[in-house]
């Protein structure tokens, strides 16, 4: 047997193992097992946040973490078949692995290997225990993924692996080396890549049973994620939802972005609260973490002095064009992080990790980015699209009670959008407003399942009417209002967004598009889960003649028109240029705005 070359019994292959020169020679094992192709159709897609004990798992870790031992009795418990997919390759090919890696090499064993398991994984649910290289090759990763397959990964601490892998001097891994050594390296190279599974267990010092049953909690449960494709022209990027993200970032972010290196870009408030879950998940898959950086809380910190800052702070840290830019925190992070990514060196790559209701269900879903000037909010900016979005529902708990509401308008607002989203807000979004982690959840999906179907649609916000631009509604008021107040926290964005809706179902009545009740129905729900509908509540008043001089400057305008988006009812949106001035400006003054 030669050196470095694997065997059934140490199957792992360091990246040194011996590769046949006779790459021309076919493997027996293609003929021996008709496999499909890799492109082959899955079996059906997880549902949105199923539990997953009907799913396959496959059985992921290094040499001793109990693959086989654990898949035997795990099947057993779940009433599923068992496999291991060494063994399976082994009675394909009629040859032990040695055998297959001596004659044909490490490539012709791992396309074998490939076929052995998608075979597999396009059958019934079954347990199925993979060799520890088996999930560091790209094509099967992406084989298991598209199966529909639950990958676990087994993980075990050195100190527990010794004593189990310590008989095995003679197998090919470890022979005349350090068992411990051979771990370490092993460790090093394959835990970044293991961290890409769906879960991980810790598996410590017990026994085999004991072990068993954890494994089994884990997996049943588990929820998975909901993904949400965005498709854009050319390219696409999925939008995570469900809880307990922060701590797989690094593994869920792996394959979106060019390389495992990302900067940072928090403010001191959520850093507190977020950052250590967010940096030990992107370590654990191995990410380089090039800089840290914080910004003051609040809408004031998109700013052009922050702008400037953040870039000479990212440059200093020496990112290069392949460094990710990873947005922590709400809509002002993510608004000011992507506008730095889209300057920085012409271009970084950018993810959202969006931790306000606010920015779940909104401003980080689409590529809109940007900071406030003088004259208004949002006026300089880039549409600039992230590589993923990664909404972790879990940390919406630690927002106190005014955000969360104030979160919740964006929500009303795609409601009076859609339609259908509409009633259910009337019906149950009070209890997404109060925390309730299952409404909260609903309103996150349904929110982007919408904005991102908009986005998909009109990207640049150029469709004549319609389109895009729809996502804007109540925002020509709000933004006005938002402006006045200076940005200085008295007012919350999702506070003016808010007052917005009812002034554009107002305006809508007013017009003659929509039910003159139907203002009366906004007003209500605004005022149900907390939120201000009417202008007069607030403590200060605001002049007609400045709310329509903030209105004529909204990036909106076109032709020197103000567009407004309007209602004819919930579900029906549509775009509007032929508002008269005096019109808006009678609005605001039954409001109670002087002028």
């Amino acid at each position: 047997m030669m050196p470095g070359v694997s065997s059934r019994a140490g199957r792992d292959v360091l990246p040194s193992a011996i590769v046949s020169r006779n790459l021309d020679f076919p493997i027996p094992l293609p003929e021996a097992v008709p496999a499909p192709p890799l492109t082959a159709p899955a079996p059906g897609p997880v549902a949105e946040g199923s539990r997953s004990a009907t799913r396959s798992v496959v059985l992921i870790g290094l040499p001793g973490a109990g693959k086989s031992s654990i898949g035997k009795r795990l099947a057993q418990q779940l009433g599923l078949p068992f496999h291991d997919a060494d063994l399976e390759i082994e009675a394909a090919a009629g040859l032990p692995i040695t055998e297959i890696f001596a004659r044909y090499g490490e490539p012709h064993f791992r396309e074998g290997e490939r076929r052995v398991i998608a075979r597999l994984l396009a059958g019934p649910p079954l347990v199925l225990a993979t060799g520890g290289g088996a999930f560091v090759d790209p094509e099967t990763r992406r084989a298991i993924r598209d199966s529909g397959a639950l990958s676990v990964w087994l993980r075990a601490e050195i100190p527990v692996l010794l004593p189990r892998v310590s008989h095995r001097a003679t197998r090919p891994l470890f022979l005349h080396q350090e068992p411990e050594a051979v771990l370490q390296r092993l460790k090093a190279a394959r835990h970044p890549i293991y961290a890409e599974a769906d879960l991980a267990v810790d598996c410590p010092d017990e026994t085999p049973e004991q072990t068993t049953a954890r494994v089994q909690a884990a997996i049943e449960g588990f929820a998975a994620p909901a993904r949400l494709p965005v498709a854009l022209l050319g390219r696409e990027y999925d939008i995570m939802v469900g809880e307990d993200l922060l701590p797989r970032a690094g593994g869920l972010m792996a394959g979106a972005l060019p390389a495992r290196r990302v900067a940072i870009i928090s403010d001191a408030a959520v850093a507190d609260l977020h950052l250590p879950a967010l940096r030990a998940g992107l370590q654990q898959a191995g990410f380089e973490i090039r800089a840290t950086l914080a910004i003051p809380p609040g809408e004031g910190s998109k700013s052009l002095a922050n702008f400037g800052r953040v870039l000479e702070e990212l440059l200093a840290a020496g990112i290069d064009r392949n460094t990710g830019v990873v947005a922590l925190g709400g809509g002002v992070v993510g608004d000011l992080a992507g506008f730095v990514a889209a300057s920085a060196l012409r271009g970084l790559p950018f993810v959202q990790v969006p931790t306000t209701l606010l920015a779940q269900v909104d401003s980080s879903v689409g590529g809109k980015t940007g900071i406030n000037l003088a004259s208004g909010k949002n006026l300089a900016g880039a549409f600039w699209q992230p590589r993923m979005v990664l909404a972790d529902t879990g940390v919406l708990a630690t927002l106190p009670p005014r955000e969360l509401r104030a979160g919740y308008a964006e929500v009303a607002k795609h409601g009076l959008l859609q339609g259908p989203l509409w009633s259910w807000c009337e019906a149950e979004g009070s209890r997404a407003a109060a925390g309730d982690p299952l409404a909260l959840r609903h309103a996150v999906l349904e929110s982007c399942r919408l904005k991102s179907a908009v986005v998909a649609s009109d990207e640049r916000e150029e469709s004549a009417e319609g389109g895009r631009a729809l996502l804007n509604l109540g925002h020509t008021f709000g933004h006005a209002v938002e402006a006045e107040c200076g940005y200085d926290g008295s007012l919350l964005h999702g506070e003016a967004v808010a007052l917005g809706l009812y002034l554009a179902a107002r305006l809508s009545a007013r017009l003659g598009f929509c039910e003159a009740g139907l203002p009366d129905r906004v007003e209500a729900h605004l005022r149900a889960v907390g939120l201000p509908a009417r202008l007069a509540e607030l403590p200060r008043r605001f002049p007609v003649e400045r709310l329509m001089a903030r209105m004529r400057k909204d990036k909106k305008v076109r032709d020197g028109r103000m567009r407004f988006v309007l209602l004819r009812g919930p579900g029906e949106p549509f775009t509007w240029s032929d508002v008269a001035p005096e019109d808006a400006e009678a609005l605001l003054r039954e409001e109670g705005c002087p002028g």
